[in-house]
């Protein structure tokens, strides 16, 4: 007996389930309509929190819906429907909203739990295949995520139908984090930690600064700007008057371009006669991930960091970000 049977059927099983779902997430396009618009403001305008709650396979869905919607700037928990009737109703307020998730539309203990929501006054929306069921028909707004089968041979497993949950989840998501027009900044705020956290980290938590930031006044001589270049170990001097005002730079490059160009009474040049003006310069609430992008654009090693007049606040290089794994 060989190999190739079973590992043939396998392949065949998993392309028909991923045809299944793919399908059952396609399916969802062609029935979106306004209501989905509509979820999306009532959502944007919710002044609590948006409560996911379903119970079972669609309860796992509501765990990963609500996951994404607080870190995309919806602020949103998960509340499990068994639960809440024993206690946990306790977490919500009058001003959240709740947002259901059953196939069926009858699962008992979500209908249990929408008596005592609508005593609250809290919007109802709810994501379901049945819009005329008990809940569906409970709800203030309902979004049809039906689908024509499950992937499961026996047509009994939640596959396709918890695919199309998840996928309208992650829409809802989508579209409220376009609607509170939120960018990178407020992404790296809510992520601190772990690998999206490195990769969002700001440049001041990266910068050389105070003493360890490699500058040089206009007037210094070329031996007091290599022995600064030297110490701080950066390759480059950042040209400031006395007043912190960003001048220009001085780079191992530049030096070796003046040696070459210029044969003798090198030593004698000041700091602002060899610097490089205009340098490439940024905030230092920028992302280092838009720094090592500027880097590579301009071919260049380090970023000098100013404030919003104009005055050196620091410098960050390109070995800076290495550990960050942004290459």
């Amino acid at each position: 007996m060989t190999l190739s049977s079973p590992t043939k059927t396998a392949l065949e099983t998993a392309r028909r389930v991923l045809r299944i779902e793919s399908e059952a997430i396609a399916g969802l396009i062609e029935r979106l309509d306004g209501r989905f618009e509509l979820v999306v403001e009532t959502l944007y305008s919710c002044k609590g929190r948006v409560v996911v709650t379903g119970l079972g396979k669609s309860g796992l869905i509501g765990r990963k819906i609500a996951a994404t919607f607080a870190s995309t700037g919806t602020p949103s928990v998960f509340l499990h429907a068994a639960e809440a009737l024993h206690g946990d109703l306790g977490v919500l307020t009058g001003a959240d909203v709740l947002l259901a998730i059953t196939s069926s539309g009858e699962t008992e203990e979500l209908v249990e739990l929408l008596e005592a929501i609508k005593r609250l006054g809290i919007p109802v929306i709810t994501l379901t295949a049945n819009a005329r069921s008990t809940i569906g028909t409970a709800s203030d707004i309902v979004l049809d995520i039906a689908v024509k089968e499950e992937a499961c041979t026996l047509n009994l497993a939640p596959t396709a139908s918890t695919a199309a949950a998840m996928a309208m989840g992650d829409a809802l998501a989508v579209a409220l984090l376009e609607r509170r027009s939120f960018n990178q900044e407020d992404f790296a705020a809510l992520h601190p930690g772990g690998r999206l956290g490195k990769k969002l980290r700001r440049i001041e938590a990266l910068m050389h600064s105070g003493e360890d930031l490699p500058r040089v006044l206009p007037n210094a001589k070329m031996p007091d700007v290599i022995y600064e270049m030297s110490r701080k170990g950066l390759g480059l001097a950042a040209v400031a008057d006395a007043d912190g005002r960003l001048l220009g730079i001085v780079t191992d490059g530049d030096l070796r371009r003046m040696m070459q160009k210029r044969q003798e009474n090198i030593l004698d040049l000041a700091a602002a006669d060899c610097m490089t003006k205009n340098p490439v310069t940024l905030g230092r609430a920028e992302l280092a991930a838009t720094a090592l992008r500027l880097m590579e654009e301009k071919k260049i090693t380090s970023v000098l960091v100013v404030d919003a007049a104009g005055r050196l606040e620091g410098v960050l290089h390109v070995h800076d970000l290495w550990t960050l794994q942004l290459f």
